[in-house]
Formats: structure tokens, sequence, C-alpha cells
């Protein structure tokens, strides 16, 4: 292992593009250097860590894995070490979102949104945690508004975000005092890839008390803030959804 590094080290999963990009900009802008996963995300991960090198050089590090491969969390673990001597963040951002209505649903798609929401950072936590516990360092998991509050057509995705929040309380204590874990929980701050419905988007605003939609910025700042100025806060979820979990 290289002698380690003198900035703070961030692995960030799922880092290629939408969210978890935005969440490495912002990390990298702070001072962290980066570990970026991706799976399919290549050339979007190779893109960010091309501008981020040149912001700063030597800043970056591409790790490719299957999140649902047994190896891959101590790979991506051992390559970060190897890379940079040393990990303080875990960023557990990599996520699988898609309907599964009742009647429908398979023990694939159970196993492909749990696998991803639940199993990949359970396990990545698990891997980092003699390296986060050295630093002294800290987790931060993506969950969702949805972990608490149904959404209609997804009850396996619910369950899996909830499998996380439990997760993040439970990791919380048992890591304690080296690591702290805390989670955010995003409303309606990116819409799925795959597109939403205008007619929904604004119904879901309407029941948002801020009247408007967040952005990846306002998730990234929460992270931030979780990692570097909340030093004697652990096992908690932040909600990033302009009041929607207070609605009716």
């Amino acid at each position: 292992m290289p002698a380690a590094h003198e900035r703070p080290v961030a692995l960030i999963t799922g880092a290629g593009k939408r969210v978890g990009a935005v969440i490495a900009r912002t990390l990298h802008a702070a001072g962290h250097d980066l570990v970026l996963h991706c799976r399919h995300s290549v050339a979007e991960a190779k893109a960010l860590a091309a501008g981020l090198e040149h912001a700063r050089a030597g800043s970056t590090l591409v790790l490719q894995a299957e999140l649902i491969d047994p190896q891959a969390p101590n790979a991506l673990v051992d390559g970060t070490l190897a890379h940079f001597g040393r990990l303080d963040a875990l960023i557990n951002n990599a996520s699988a979102f898609f309907p599964t209505p009742v009647g429908t649903a398979s023990v694939e798609q159970w196993n492909a949104l749990f696998a991803s929401n639940a199993q990949a950072p359970f396990f990545l936590a698990q891997a980092a945690t003699p390296a986060l516990r050295a630093a002294h360092g800290a987790i931060v998991n993506l969950v969702d508004i949805y972990a608490e509050r149904a959404l209609a057509d997804h009850p396996i995705y619910c369950m899996a975000k909830a499998a996380l929040a439990a997760m993040t309380r439970a990791l919380a204590l048992d890591l304690a005092p080296d690591i702290r874990v805390n989670g955010v929980a995003p409303g309606a701050v990116l819409w799925p890839s795959d597109g939403k419905p205008y007619d929904d988007q604004q119904a879901m605003l309407a029941r948002t008390p801020l009247q408007r939609a967040g952005s990846p910025e306002d998730v990234a700042g929460a992270v931030l803030w979780l990692l570097r100025d909340a030093p004697y806060v652990t096992g908690q979820i932040i909600r990033v959804d302009g009041g929607r979990t207070l609605a009716v």
C-alpha cells in the first residue's frame, strides 16, 4: 500500500452520471479526492474524471464493477487503498429503480432491487470498515423518502430502501464511535431516467410544501454537510424533499 494520501478520499458508487456525478463534483470542489465507481457508465465516469483531473491532477480513480458480484466490495476497497492508501468516506449512491406491481413481480426483480439498494451497500460498508475506522471516517447512504412513504406499484423498491434505512441506523450503532453512518433521502429531485409524465410531475410538486422540485446539488450539499460539518451526527436520515413527507 502506498503512503497515505494527503487529502481525504471518498468512494462514490454510481458516480458516472446523474446525482452521483453531482456528488462527485461537490466533494471534489470541497477538497476530497475520489474513487468513481461505475457499472455501465464507463465513458461518463471517465469524462467526469478527466474534468476533475484538469482541476486537480492525481485526484481521481475510476473503477468499474458489478456490485452484485460478491467479490466487488472487497475489490473496490482494495483498489482504493492500493491507489490512495486511505479511505475516508463511502457514499452508497448506486441504485436500481423500476416498478414491480403486485401480481407481476418476480424473484429476479426482487433480487435485482435488493442487490443494489441493500446488499451492495451493506457489504461495501463491511469491506470498508477497517479503512474507515482507521480514518475516523463516515458512510452516507442515499436512501429515499419512499423508504417510509409507499410509492404505488413499487413495493419491492420501497422495501429495499427501507432495508437501507434500517441498515443506516444499525451500522451507526455498531460502528460507533469511530465511523459515523448517516443517510440522505431525496424527494422530487431528479425524475427517473425513463421519464415521468408531466401531469404526474406537477401533481407531485403540488403536494410538496415548497412547491418546486429540488436539484441534485441539494442532495450533494447534504452529503457534504454530513461528511464535513456534522461531526456529532450519526444514525440520521436527512430528508431533502421540500417538505414532501409532511404532506397528507
